[in-house]
C-alpha cells in the first residue's frame, strides 16, 4: 500500500519511513513532532506540495496536555447521577381565583398537557381558610400572609395533580418567576401575569413538597393512576 505523511517541520516523512506490520504501522523518529496522515490513496493529494500551509501544522503540546487531561478528569462529585434524573415524580399545580376569573384555565392545562406530563387529578374547588393556612404555613410568620388567605379563599380555584419525569423542576419552569414582571416570555407568568399578588398560577417547590400539597387537596380516590397512549413516544 501507498503511504503519504505529512507535515509541518523543515523535513517530511515520506513513505520509506512508514513500515507496516500486521498489527500495527508506525513511523520512523523523525515523525515523531509530527502530525502524520497516512493513507492508501495519496493520489487525491499530490496535487499539494509536501510543505502546503494546508498539511503543515504541528500539534501543539499545550492541546496535547488539554486532551490529556480530558480523558483522565475524574467524574465530578455534584453532578446529577443521569439515574436520578429519570425518576418519576408528582406535582401539585393550582390556578389561582385570579386565573380561574381570567378565564385561564384552558391555557394553563394546556401548556402541561403539551409538555408531555400525566394529569391523574382534576377539580374545581373552594378552598377553605384553614386548608389555606395549612397550605401555605411555611409563610405564617410573614406580613403579607393575612392578604394572602384573603387572596387564595376568595373565590375558585383549579386544583390539579401532574406527574411526569423530572415534573417539579419542570413545572416551575413553565410557571416562571414569582413576579411576573420578572418571569421570562414564554412562561405562565411571563405571558399572563403582572403582579405578584396576581401571579394567576402556583407549583410545588420540590417533590416533597409536591406529594404533601397533593396529600393535602386531594382525596385519595381522588388521584386516578392511568397510562397514556402516547407514553412511549415520550419516554425512552
Amino acid at each position: 500500500m501507498e503511504a503519504l505523511a505529512v507535515f509541518g517541520g523543515s523535513s517530511a516523512c515520506t513513505s520509506s519511513s512508514l513500515v507496516r506490520s500486521p498489527a500495527k504501522r508506525t513511523c520512523s523518529s523523525s515523525c515523531t513532532q509530527q502530525l502524520i496522515l497516512c493513507t492508501g490513496h495519496h493520489q487525491g493529494l499530490s496535487a499539494f506540495p509536501s510543505n502546503s500551509h494546508l498539511f503543515s501544522y504541528q500539534l501543539s503540546r499545550h492541546y496535547g496536555k488539554t486532551l490529556s487531561s480530558r480523558s483522565s478528569k475524574k467524574p465530578d462529585a455534584h453532578v446529577v447521577p443521569i439515574a436520578s434524573l429519570e425518576q418519576i415524580e408528582q406535582t401539585y399545580i393550582m390556578v389561582k381565583p385570579d386565573g380561574v376569573q381570567r378565564g385561564l384555565v384552558g391555557e394553563i392545562i394546556s401548556r402541561f398537557e403539551k409538555k408531555g406530563f400525566k394529569l391523574t387529578g382534576l377539580k374545581l374547588f373552594q378552598c377553605p381558610k384553614d386548608l389555606a393556612e395549612e397550605h401555605y404555613k411555611d409563610l405564617k410568620a410573614k406580613s403579607f400572609f393575612p392578604k394572602l388567605i384573603d387572596y387564595i379563599t376568595s373565590g375558585p380555584v383549579v386544583c390539579m395533580a401532574w406527574e411526569g419525569t423530572g415534573v417539579v423542576a419542570s413545572a416551575r419552569k413553565l410557571i416562571g418567576s414569582t413576579d411576573p414582571l420578572q418571569a421570562e416570555p414564554g412562561t405562565i407568568r411571563g405571558d399572563l401575569a403582572v403582579q405578584t399578588g396576581r401571579n394567576v398560577v402556583h407549583g410545588s417547590d420540590s417533590p416533597e413538597n409536591g406529594k404533601r400539597e397533593i396529600a393535602l387537596w386531594f382525596e385519595e380516590s381522588e388521584i386516578v393512576q392511568w397510562t397514556p397512549a402516547l407514553a412511549s413516544w415520550l419516554r425512552e
